[in-house]
């Protein structure tokens, strides 16, 4: 019987490691037909210091501390227990054999049994976390999740953990000595003969080597098994994330590539030579596929995402998992010779015949695409899947890339968006309406706006430009934002200016939509406004405006200085330059506020803490927190150009966002974004309008609460003109 389960293991560990060598090859090869890349090696030692962070640290994991401490276990045991499965081959020929040096160490011992029992916690706490939490159906965060594969590779670890302890108490029989086993002397009685327990050291040894080598066998088999690859896929992908200082690709969209070079549409003669966006896998670049390789299927991205929570067919991880498959699938093709590949296996070559982006049914040409348009078209680009995924995986710059595609390319969009590009192109703003209305904010305040090139004759003569955006000069709602912010800022003496009629759309919504064209347009044309008006310093009221000034247009050579009006206001009171008041009987007592983390200040540049202070400041207000805020906040729907696209499949993504606020008891609901503002106003009034009831709830931008408690401070001759309202 020893001499069977020695040839066993032996020959398991022979075919193991074999296929396993050919799977790390394969998996290179399926990496190559992926494009380069830009900027991935940039600040070498900084990404070293990332790798180690996330890794060991588990920062990302911990983000679900109970989680991620029972996976940091299982992660340590994996990598530490490695050297008992070498003294488990020695063991097959000597049941006492120890490693040399180490193998009597004490506290070599005292670690790797406490390293197990702690491994062996942190996996039974995962698996019966995923049975429990598969019960729930689309609403489980495995929902979609290749289920065999997480059950065989906690099956895996459990095994082996259960190996080492056992092997541990044999060994405490057979050489004595409770010092150096601390954890195990107590797993079996005295007295066992002797004989016995070294056949059980060889046999449980040689199950010990199987379950580990059966495990490279099943991987080697399975080079899409991400679940088990991403233990050895995460420490690169780590490495060559797209910020080096272990920021999440957040903030900026990625700069449009072409063979690794970013592309300047406005210079560019031949479009012949340039790749727009992605239209086929190949078109990814390499790091996009280790993207795809590296996911564990976890689900965390899908749990978080708006889209899939309000039931949209949109899933980030289902997305990476369709992409990943595919471009293992269609590999064979790529890497053959053109000439070679009508000999390829008929399921390689209709693999190849699919549509990246296409209905998921089979069409009239019997191929079903691999991304349904529904699901590219569903995204928010909220970031949500980003902050939440444990191996930095970059959803939303690849759905943006593909969406690129299907707009510069394949000219397959929304029909709704025609409108937004025509009002961007012809007019400068989403709404299609007049720019000569952007200075229409200003007629009904008490004081001058200075206008640039009007008024003042550049920036230099004032601390600030103010960025109104499109929404706040446009949007009836949003303009109440800016003049209150124009009021606030007025009242603090701070010294600013706006465009007037120079500014146009940042194009925001059109590169999220896909339409670099546009975007690269409207942001040539502001890059040269703002240098020729000398800006350094602007603040915007808009989240999507912060975000594409501040992290997009340094990509045009345009760097700024750039704040959120809830940035400079909250300096602007801790300086004394505001001073928010409320008398007993004044409107603010009692007054019941949550907060709404709007995506483009939160997740996307980290703006937090500013609007909550200013909201914990107004005297006699009660903030309360909502389930999903900070970096689980829910987005309000309005991001990735959805603000303009029909919401038909599912429920609405504000009315969701809603409820959750309405839920707090708040009687206001306060944000720092005019598309959050808007969004959440209409899913205020959806919800009261299903309930057949107005219970008051208001939603107002901070800038308005701010403006309505600073005012009692005024003169008694100040106008008390409601600055609030929907």
């Amino acid at each position: 019987m020893r001499t069977a389960a020695v040839v066993v293991a032996l020959a398991v560990t022979v075919v193991g490691v074999a296929l396993f060598a050919r799977a790390v090859g394969r998996i290179v090869g399926v990496l190559r037909t992926g494009g380069p890349t830009l900027g991935r090696t940039d600040r070498p030692g900084q990404r070293w210091r990332t790798l180690l962070v996330e890794s060991l640290g588990h920062t990302r994991m911990l983000q679900w501390s109970t989680v991620g401490v029972a996976h940091w276990f299982v992660f340590v045991a994996f990598g530490a227990l490695f050297l008992t499965l070498l003294t488990a081959y020695g063991q097959l020929f000597d049941p006492e054999f120890a490693l040399p040096v180490i193998g009597h160490w004490v506290v070599y011992e005292w670690a790797s049994e406490l390293i197990a029992w702690l491994g062996l916690l942190g996996i039974v706490y995962l698996s019966v976390l995923r049975v429990l939490s598969r019960r729930h159906g689309r609403g489980s965060r495995f929902f979609g999740s290749a289920n065999w594969q997480g059950v065989y590779v906690e099956l895996t670890i459990l095994g082996i953990v259960a190996c080492v302890l056992a092997l541990r108490a044999m060994e405490y029989q057979l050489v004595g000595g409770r010092l150096h086993f601390p954890l195990t002397f107590f797993l079996l009685p005295d007295g066992l003969p002797r004989a016995g327990l070294e056949t059980a050291v060889v046999l449980v040894a040689a199950l010990k080597i199987i379950i580990s080598m059966a495990w490279f066998c099943v991987i080697g088999l399975n080079t899409t098994m991400g679940v088990a690859w991403h233990r050895f896929t995460a420490w690169p992908n780590i490495w060559f994330k797209r910020e080096a200082d272990g920021s999440p690709a957040l903030g900026a969209m990625a700069p449009l590539v072409s063979r690794g070079k970013a592309v300047d549409l406005t210079e560019v003669e031949d479009l012949d030579d340039v790749t727009l966006g992605v239209g086929a896998v190949e078109d990814f670049s390499w790091k996009g596929l280790l993207d795809f390789t590296s996911c564990t299927e976890c689900g965390r991205c899908q749990s978080q995402c708006p889209a899939w929570n309000t039931d949209k067919p949109l899933s980030p991880k289902l997305v990476v998992t369709a992409l990943r498959d595919h471009a293992h699938a269609k590999a064979p093709y790529l890497q053959a010779a053109e000439e070679a590949r009508g000999d390829l296996p008929v399921a390689v070559q209709e693999e190849a015949r699919r549509p990246l982006v296409g209905p998921i049914q089979v069409g009239d040409d019997g191929h079903a695409g691999i991304i349904d348009p529904d699901v590219l078209w569903s995204c928010t680009s909220c970031g949500a899947c980003v902050q939440q995924c444990p191996v930095d995986i970059e959803h939303v710059d690849h759905i943006m890339d593909m969406r690129r595609f299907q707009v510069m390319v394949s000219e397959e969009f929304p029909s709704e968006l025609n409108g937004l590009f025509k009002g961007l192109e012809s007019k400068g703003n989403p709404w299609n309406l007049n720019p000569r209305g952007r200075l229409d904010w200003t007629k009904d305040l008490p004081f001058p706006v200075p206008v640039v090139g009007k008024d003042v004759d550049d920036l230099s003569e004032v601390e600030y430009l103010f960025w109104v955006g499109c929404a706040g000069a446009f949007e009836d709602r949003a303009k109440k934002t800016t003049q209150a912010v124009a009021e606030l800022l007025n009242t603090a003496g701070v010294g600013f200016a706006i465009l007037g009629k120079g500014e146009t759309c940042t194009g925001d919504p059109a590169r999220r939509a896909g339409n670099e064209f546009v975007f690269q347009q409207l942001a040539a044309e502001n890059a040269e406004t703002l240098r020729e008006a000398g800006a350094a310093k602007v603040v915007t009221t808009c989240a999507h405006c912060l975000n594409t000034l501040r992290n997009e247009y340094p990509q045009v050579g345009v760097e700024l200085e750039v704040v959120h009006h809830t940035q400079l206001l909250n300096r602007l009171v801790r300086d004394g330059r505001l001073t928010p008041v409320a008398t007993p009987e004044g409107s603010l007592a009692g007054r019941s506020i949550t907060y709404h983390d709007p995506c483009f200040i939160g997740r996307h540049n980290g703006v937090y803490d500013p609007p909550r202070e200013l909201l914990q400041v107004l005297p006699g207000a009660t903030v309360t927190e909502m389930p999903r805020h900070r970096e689980t906040s829910f987005c309000c729907g309005a991001g990735g150009a959805r603000m303009w696209m029909e919401e038909k499949l599912g429920s609405r993504i504000n009315v969701n966002r809603t409820q959750e606020a309405l839920a707090t008891g708040a009687t206001t609901i306060a944000t720092g974004c005019p598309f959050c503002r808007v969004m959440l106003s209409d899913g205020v009034a959806a919800v009261e309008q299903d309930a057949g009831r107005s219970d008051g709830v208001e939603v107002l931008d901070v800038a308005q609460l701010l403006l309505e408690s600073v005012r009692r401070g005024q003169a008694s001759d100040a106008s008390p003109t409601e600055p609030s309202g929907s």
